[in-house]
């Protein structure tokens, strides 16, 4: 039930779609948010993971040094403002991707057909994705902010709280600190998003209709989407803790950049290309696990809340 069909017949309310958008992002960020704070320690540490001198080298090498560091619950870093990250880009994005192909197919029936549905899929979840990027770009900044710093909390820029880092970040560095990064993330989330959308309708049609089914599928999807645009997702953690260079410092080498191009250039010069694909591998991980969930939650959600309405 992602996206509209004009052959089912209990259609929902914008209210039940939201629901199960909210639903689908809380759950997912909930089970996936380790492998979130694991990636993003290893973006925004600017050394090769091979390197001697490199913190974190490993995935479970950082998951255990994390929790012996910093405690277990270390690995939620951040939960708090990554829900509500979660939970907003969820709804925006379910919501408006379904109005978006409701319209399609009002515009033209034929755009449903089997041929044109993964292209109509891709267009509107380039657009939703994009959408609920700019909506929640303000709480993902304080999101990475939060999981980056680290323990323990004693210097002049470490938050202590959500209500904390929002205060501190627009004292400190204005109003425009809260959108560090959000050109990366807009040229990586329409693709990105899209391809979600287009990969999840072409392998579901694989599958039989199961729960089984939409999980593996998600995941096929979220797995092909983040490789392509990986080092865009890089350059957007390392722009977001600009700025924030004291609470960095016990984390090694302090990476300076200002904007995408010099971002990527920079890293290119100091690591290599490998550099543009550090965290691949927690990434890729946390991508195929949070879009099967994404979807999966989202479609039985969905399907629930159409039972119960009839």
């Amino acid at each position: 039930m992602v996206g509209f069909d004009p052959l089912i017949k209990e259609k929902l309310h914008v209210s039940e779609h939201a629901l199960a958008g909210a639903v689908s992002g809380a759950t997912t960020r909930l089970i996936c948010q380790p492998l979130d704070v694991i990636k993003i320690r290893f973006q925004v540490e600017p050394l090769s993971s091979t390197c001697s001198h490199a913190k974190y080298w490993g995935v479970s090498q950082a998951a255990l040094l994390i929790a012996k560091e910093e405690g277990v619950s270390a690995l939620w870093k951040g939960h708090v403002p990554a829900q509500l990250l979660s939970v907003t880009f969820g709804v925006t994005q379910f919501v408006t991707f379904e109005m978006l192909t409701h319209e399609a197919w009002n515009l033209a029936p034929s755009f449903h057909s089997d041929h044109y549905r993964p292209l109509v899929h891709f267009v509107c979840g380039a657009a939703a994705g994009s959408l609920a990027t700019l909506v929640s770009f303000p709480t993902d900044v304080v999101r990475t902010r939060l999981v980056a710093q680290g323990e323990p909390k004693v210097l002049l820029l470490v938050y202590t709280g959500i209500i904390h880092s929002f205060k501190m970040i627009l004292k400190e560095e204005g109003i425009g600190a809260f959108f560090k990064g959000l050109s990366p993330t807009l040229l990586q989330i329409a693709p990105h998003a899209g391809a979600q959308f287009a990969f999840y309708n072409l392998f579901k049609g694989l599958w039989k209709m199961s729960v089984v089914g939409s999980l593996v599928s998600g995941s096929m999807a979220g797995f092909c989407a983040k490789a392509v645009v990986y080092p865009l997702d890089l350059a957007k953690k390392r722009l977001q803790v600009q700025g924030f260079e004291q609470a960095r410092q016990r984390f090694g080498k302090v990476f300076y950049c200002h904007g995408l191009l010099h971002c990527l250039k920079l890293t290119v010069q100091e690591e290599k290309l490998a550099g543009l694909f550090k965290g691949l591998w927690p990434s890729l991980l946390k991508a195929a696990a949070t879009t099967a969930l994404h979807f999966s939650v989202y479609d039985e959600t969905c399907k629930f809340l159409g039972a119960t309405d009839t």
